[in-house]
This record gives structure tokens, C-alpha cells and sequence, in this order.
């Protein structure tokens, strides 16, 4: 069983983002696959890490574009909430290539982060969005 499974949940129909978010999930089981090895790979670790910033910073544009173009009052608020994550993530990306090991924190920190921010956070926004034909 995956460490962090995707379900019905986790969908918020609207098909650009549900795939953004399903990405983010694959990658973190990605990494909890490679944690769990007797010997985990650094390189692995490095490139799984390397992508989810990269790939959320994309995610969060994406959003943040939606939000300006059709004018959501909450566009503020919800990008505090992705440069603080973002932040977080560069943190752990930039102490594993100084040398920091990679651990079961890191793993319950981006679950717990993307469970809470798509099935509340994210899901606060739905209703706007499809309000204005986005789908």
C-alpha cells in the first residue's frame, strides 16, 4: 500500500490541478519508497526532492494565475500559505545537499501539507472557480 494513497478525497474536479496534486502525491510516495530501501539512493533522494520544488512552485503558479484572472478575495491569503510551504520545502532541499539526511519528518510534513491544503485549503476555492467555467 502506497504511504500516501490517492483517492476520491483528494479530487477537486477540476482536471489541470486534480493532475498537478495527483503528480505531487506519486512523488511523495516516490520518496517514501526510496526511504524505505536498506541502503536509500542520495541521487534519487536529490532528484525526487529537486522535483517536488520545482513541480509545486509550477503548481502554485498555476493557481495563483486562476485566482488573478477571475479575481478570488482570497488570493493572499492562499499564497502566504504556498510561499510558506515553498519555503519549507526549499529548506529541506537545501539541507539535504548540505549533507542532512532525509527522514520520516520530512515524509509526514509534506502528507500532512498536502492533505490539509488540498482537502480544506484548496477545496475552499472550488466553488469559486467553477463559478467562472474553470473545469
Amino acid at each position: 500500500m502506497a504511504f500516501m494513497p490517492w483517492s476520491s478525497a483528494l479530487e477537486l474536479g477540476i482536471a489541470s490541478i486534480d493532475t498537478q496534486h495527483h503528480w505531487l502525491v506519486d512523488a511523495t510516495n516516490s520518496l517514501h519508497d526510496e526511504l524505505s530501501k536498506s541502503e536509500p539512493d542520495r541521487a534519487v533522494i536529490g532528484r525526487i526532492l529537486e522535483g517536488l520544488v520545482e513541480y509545486t512552485v509550477n503548481h502554485f503558479v498555476l493557481e495563483e494565475s486562476l485566482f488573478q484572472q477571475y479575481g478570488y478575495e482570497e488570493n493572499a491569503a492562499h499564497k502566504a500559505e504556498h510561499d510558506g510551504f515553498t519555503a519549507k520545502v526549499m529548506q529541506l532541499l537545501l539541507q539535504f545537499e548540505q549533507g542532512a539526511n532525509v527522514g520520516v519528518d520530512t515524509l509526514e510534513l509534506l502528507k500532512t501539507w498536502l492533505q490539509h491544503h488540498i482537502m480544506i485549503v484548496d477545496r475552499a476555492y472550488v466553488p469559486f472557480l467553477k463559478s467562472h467555467g474553470v473545469a
